[in-house]
């Protein structure tokens, strides 16, 4: 057996034991990385502890730190009071609002996990004040982010644009925008009226309810009503303050956003202890490790060959069409769990052989490679994903993590064979 079979059964392995006993997944992950790196790959501990996702790590601590300091202060609350103002009380509006913020931050430009690190923490205090599900909001900022990266300022369409170039397959950024939004943008309404929809248009403001029993969480039912107003003081001023040069830093001038968090983080906490005692309580130590071990594990794959055997083995398949589909679920599959960055840059030259074929029209191939690999980072193992996680009420995040898990692997299969279905078999692109 090769040791790259043998790697991706591990894989495999690794899932199956997590789903049958009660164990985090990432120190499953760990464990398989350790045994599989050392015994069967050569490598040392210290080789293979270079792939723990250092970025993501300081990423996860720093938001969940920085904004467990603003909740304890009152200053998240405070901002939810001046968007429960904003969108006067329409409760459904509410996460098509996040939707459109997203789009519009990741379209001129902005990174994926560092807009959604933003967002999430204020649109999950909204969740909260109007018994919206944190499943539905999570999701539609997660489809939001997306739509907006293929733009051609966008970082996902900055790639596939570049890369298309660079191979002459004649890129068509408007069109790639254009396609990749409107699929981010059907899964939103679908998903939408599948995750509590319906009963947040029947609904009216919690203001307009009298704060009477609305659509909770869990689909059951919690009363909503008004905080209790909260005003501005120098902690909570600065802390928004905080919150003004992480957006500036993280979105206008590309400072990493987890180390900007810490740093913002930290010099509340100074200049204000009291609340800030128990913040780093709050942060998210499982939602890292289980990211953490896991990616740990897939970056293993990806230095002994695994991806590229898998994504070289689809592209000799004898039928350029079943070849297409193959690289659409690879991309898939390894983007729910690693980099999206990362597939989109190793996959689409995968794709030339089979352009050259003749059979397959090289941008439809890659709107659909585009969607494939992207429709699924609101999995829990992904950076958005587990940013949603993290930012989840605490009572509600097992059942937010089987939602993003779920909502993840249908779009493992879903996204691949619609795209291809929409893009790649008619051949009109």
């Amino acid at each position: 057996m090769s040791l790259q079979l043998l790697s991706a059964l591990g894989l495999v392995l690794v899932f199956a034991v997590a789903m049958a006993r009660p164990v985090s997944i990432g120190v499953i992950a760990l464990i398989a990385a350790f045994v599989v790196g050392t015994v069967f790959a050569g490598e040392t501990a210290d080789e293979i502890a270079t792939g723990f996702p250092g970025g993501l790590f300081v990423t996860l601590v720093g938001v969940t730190y920085l904004f467990a300091i603003a909740k304890a202060n009152g200053c998240v609350d405070w901002m939810v009071q001046s968007a429960v103002r904003v969108v006067r009380g329409r409760p459904a509006a509410i996460p098509w609002a996040f939707f459109a913020l997203a789009a519009i931050l990741t379209s001129i430009g902005a990174v994926s996990p560092a807009t959604v690190a933003v967002l999430f923490p204020i649109a999950m205090s909204l969740a909260a004040v109007y018994g919206i599900r944190p499943l539905l909001m999570g999701l539609l900022t997660n489809l939001g982010a997306t739509a907006g990266s293929f733009s051609p300022l966008g970082i996902f369409g900055i790639i596939v644009n570049g890369v298309m170039d660079g191979n002459d397959m004649g890129s068509n950024p408007a069109l790639l925008y254009a396609t990749t939004f409107v699929g981010s943008l059907v899964a939103a309404v679908v998903t939408f009226f599948l995750y509590g929809g319906r009963g947040l248009l029947r609904r009216g403001s919690p203001e307009q309810d009298g704060g009477s029993p609305a659509e909770g969480t869990g689909g059951g039912t919690a009363t909503v009503t008004a905080l209790d107003p909260v005003t501005l003081n120098a902690e909570r001023i600065t802390t928004l303050i905080g919150f003004v040069v992480l957006v500036i830093g993280a979105l206008l001038f590309g400072v990493d956003i987890g180390f900007l968090a810490v740093a913002v983080a930290g010099a509340v906490a100074v200049l204000f202890p009291a609340h800030a005692k128990g913040a780093i309580e709050h942060v998210s130590w499982g939602v890292v490790l289980l990211v953490g071990g896991l990616v740990t594990y897939v970056e293993l794959l990806e230095r002994i060959g695994t991806i590229d055997w898998l994504g070289s083995g689809v592209a000799n398949v004898g039928s350029p069409l079943i070849a297409a589909l193959l690289i659409c679920l690879i991309g898939a599959v390894v983007s729910a769990f690693a980099s999206t960055t990362g597939m989109l840059s190793a996959l689409i030259p995968l794709a030339v052989p089979l352009i050259a074929t003749g059979h397959i029209e090289a941008l439809g191939l890659m709107i659909a490679l585009s969607l494939s690999s992207s429709l699924v980072d609101v999995s829990p193992f992904s950076t958005n994903g587990a940013l949603a996680l993290a930012n989840a009420p605490e009572k509600e995040r097992d059942r937010v993590y089987r939602g993003l898990l779920t909502f993840g692997l249908a779009m493992i299969v879903i996204a691949p064979l619609v795209s291809w279905l929409a893009f790649v078999v008619p051949g009109w692109v």
